[in-house]
């Protein structure tokens, strides 16, 4: 890519090794985690998405593997709040600068305190939304970690 994304040129400009993988997107597919995982031919526990949830009136992300589901209630334990529910589509979209199937967990526009799930460290690299649909990001967990200051925890659910 030329330009890049924004999650490209943060990593990038944070010296954060990762790998690009590009695959066509079909428009009629909504799950978009798992329509990645087939199209790059990957395990699905090692593909991660991005979600966004208002605990406590105040947006945090989490990130779970595509196959499971996000556990509000140990999100919210995991920065410290009470209660979660998922944020508005259209919330995430504003406030990440990302639209929903290729929302990052990088480079957002607003930067939010971020959770990934504890699985991640199971594997040597992880994918994640590369800032937009049809575009991963492959990198190491822990430089995961690094680049969103994110906490780990048992955040995902089957």
């Amino acid at each position: 890519m030329a330009a890049g994304t924004p999650a490209t040129v943060a990593l990038t400009a944070a010296g954060i090794p990762f790998t690009e993988h590009s695959y066509e997107h079909d428009p009629g597919t909504t799950n978009f985690g798992l329509e990645a995982a087939e199209a790059l031919q990957l395990d699905p526990e090692q593909v991660f998405k991005t979600l966004l949830a208002d605990v406590d009136g105040s947006l945090v992300v989490g990130i779970v593997p595509v196959t499971g589901k996000l556990d509000l209630k140990a999100l919210a334990a995991a920065v410290g709040g009470k209660r979660a529910e998922m944020a508005d589509p259209r919330l995430a979209e504003r406030r990440t600068g990302y639209i929903v199937g290729g929302i990052s967990p990088i480079g957002q526009k607003n930067r939010h305190t971020t959770v990934l799930d504890e699985t991640a460290e199971l594997y040597d690299t992880v994918f994640v939304s590369g800032g937009r649909r049809g575009l991963d990001i492959e990198l190491a967990p822990a430089d995961l970690v690094r680049a969103t200051d994110a906490i780990v925890a048992a955040i995902a659910r089957d």
